[in-house]
């Protein structure tokens, strides 16, 4: 069912919903992806994005994203000067990517601490985001619930850790992704839960031996 946010779009700094707003909550989910300010981006468009990001400031809402703007800042429209003053170096260039939504966005980030992280996704239309692929995996990552994203090694018991914790705090889960590119291999978890991850359920899910990386991801609203 769609509402109204869904037809109207978001309050925003225009002019498209889906050329700005969806382009600054791309660029804000990147950036909590990432999980620290970003000071490099390296940021590849895809179609319709490609061809207009200039003439519907795509380019200076992706920035204001990753500067941590929500779609209604009026920082957006000087984003791209504000960014030197943030720390971040960006480029811009146009690609093709496979079976992708015309309004498609490759971030290629590195952080404060040299943490590196490639983020693809979409601005699906009044204002909403899909994020397609972390760091090469598969997944459907719309922002609109709380999200927690584990890398770790593909062995027996990883997922069951992880989901008896969530449980412990009483959080209740939504929707669930796995994904890996090799048998045995490393692997990808996408959790959606209701309610937000406490903070206290991380560290055990970040003591698992297998575990990599553990990323918590609050539901995206209006501001960032």
């Amino acid at each position: 069912m769609r509402g109204l946010f869904d037809i109207a779009g978001p309050i925003m700094v225009g002019p498209s919903s889906s050329h700005t707003a969806g382009a600054v909550r791309l660029g804000a989910m990147a950036r909590i992806i990432l999980g620290e300010r970003p000071a490099e981006a390296q940021i590849k468009l895809h179609g319709s994005f490609a061809q207009t990001y200039r003439g519907h400031g795509t380019d200076k809402a992706l920035i204001g994203g990753l500067l941590g703007f929500a779609p209604d800042d009026e920082r957006i429209k000087t984003a791209l000067t504000l960014a030197a003053e943030h720390g971040l170096k960006y480029t811009f260039s146009t690609v093709e990517l496979p079976d992708v939504h015309p309004n498609t966005a490759l971030l290629e980030l590195t952080g404060v601490s040299g943490q590196m992280r490639r983020v693809t996704g979409a601005s699906v239309g009044g204002g909403n985001i899909l994020i397609t692929r972390i760091d090469g995996y598969p997944v459907r990552v719309t922002g609109q619930y709380h999200t927690l994203i584990t890398i770790h090694d593909d062995k027996p018991g990883v997922i069951a850790v992880v989901t008896k914790r969530l449980a412990e705090e009483g959080v209740n889960i939504a929707f669930m992704q796995v994904s890996r590119q090799e048998r045995g291999e490393e692997a990808l978890m996408v959790i959606e839960a209701d309610e937000a991850i406490p903070a206290e359920a991380l560290p055990p899910i970040r003591a698992v031996a297998a575990m990599k990386a553990v990323l918590s991801v609050p539901a995206l609203g209006g501001s960032v």
